[in-house]
């Protein structure tokens, strides 16, 4: 056995199913987050096979990320990834007419669950 720290990683699933008849994941404290903050991206497709949901905001399982501080670190390391791949993000706050929301640490909290895939990835470690 070796001595080495732990250290923060990714693990790509290898086994990707695909679900036919899943069920969204829903954010179960899915309160009023009017005020809280999102980011507005231009539109891009749901990457799930035969889905026709374009998001117009950052999205886990078709649901807006919604997280309570402006400037968390989370929320700008997630924009800056948008900004990257070309979508245009901006950081607006959250009004109920944008779609349903999930808090970004309750999201994560359970597993980082995606549209279209069994298991969920990346896995941070």
């Amino acid at each position: 056995m070796t001595d080495e720290a732990p250290r923060r990683g990714t693990l790509d699933v290898l086994d990707e199913e695909l679900l036919d008849d899943e069920d969204l994941w829903r954010d179960d404290d899915s309160g009023d987050h009017a005020g809280w903050w999102c980011v507005r991206t231009d539109p891009f497709p749901c990457p799930a096979d035969g889905c026709t949901f374009v998001a117009e905001f950052m999205t886990a399982a078709h649901l807006v990320l919604v997280w309570q501080e402006r400037d968390d670190p989370n929320l700008l390391w997630h924009a800056n990834r948008a900004k990257q791949v070309g979508r245009n993000p901006r950081v607006v706050s959250y009004a109920r007419a944008f779609g349903p929301s999930a808090s970004y640490y309750a999201w994560e909290a359970a597993g980082r669950p995606v549209h279209g895939i069994k298991n969920e990835r990346p896995v941070s470690y």
